[in-house]
């Protein structure tokens, strides 16, 4: 029991603290590619033909988790599969959709973002070591916000959970949300993830290139995240300036 309490404490404090871990991840992985790619120069794809291709494979990994994301925020009510990093909320439980097949869709989708960006780095014990931080990191949390909602809905969580995987999909019990899809909804709370997955593209690109005479850069990431900027910041003022993101 003490265990179990000693979980669920460390999981609510990680779990406020859980937007702060891809930042000091991020900044491990750009001295990570330095080292690969400058310092060492080992990573095998460096100057040939192929570099763009895997550069452009990782992005579409990345892209398929913020899928994830926008897949299921779109189809969840208000007060459920948020951003608040305060406590634990959640007004009702998420049971068909994306969430008749898995238990934390967020996450996973949150893994596949983290996954590709490791990816780029080119450094195979970077990918290990990360991988293995972020799954105990964040099954931590997910123990916290099992034990929440235990608490708040008893059987009908229960029941839920004992059929329904936590981390890896079972595709043959899909059920059909409950809700419509809410665009308004995934434009307010995805707007940073989608930006921010190009910049650091983009921001991984130059930091290698711009060690080289050549500068090789790969416009189609600067160029694709000049057009992310451009619909950040219109979403960005058409959330402060009007209400047509509103509900």
């Amino acid at each position: 029991m003490e265990l179990k309490k000693t979980l669920q404490y460390q999981g609510n404090i990680l779990f406020k603290y859980r937007s702060y871990l891809p930042i000091i991840m991020l900044i491990i992985a750009l001295y990570f590619h330095y080292l690969t790619e400058i310092k060492w120069n080992y990573f095998i794809l460096e100057d040939s033909k192929y570099e763009i291709y895997y550069e452009m494979f990782c992005l579409l990994i990345s892209l398929f988790g913020l899928f994830i994301r926008i897949y299921t925020v779109g189809y969840t009510p208000k007060n459920t599969s948020g951003r608040n990093t305060k406590e634990q909320v959640a007004d009702s439980l998420n049971t068909t959709g994306i969430y008749s097949i898995v238990r934390n869709p967020l996450y996973l989708g949150n893994y596949f973002m983290y996954f590709g960006i490791c990816l780029i780095t080119g450094n195979l014990w970077f990918l290990i070591l990360s991988n293995l931080i972020f799954w105990i990191y964040y099954f931590i949390i997910i123990f916290a916000e099992e034990q929440f909602l235990e608490k708040k809905f008893g059987v009908e969580f229960i029941e839920w959970a004992d059929r329904t995987p936590i981390i890896i999909p079972r595709f043959s019990q899909y059920v059909r949300s409950n809700f419509s899809f809410n665009i308004k909804k995934v434009l307010r709370q995805e707007k940073d993830g989608f930006f921010v997955l190009f910049l650091l593209f983009a921001l991984f690109n130059v930091s290698a290139k711009l060690f080289y005479p050549l500068n090789d850069f790969n416009y189609i990431l600067l160029i694709s995240c000049g057009v992310a900027l451009v619909i950040y910041c219109v979403l960005k003022f058409l959330k402060s300036k009007t209400n047509i993101l509103n509900d």
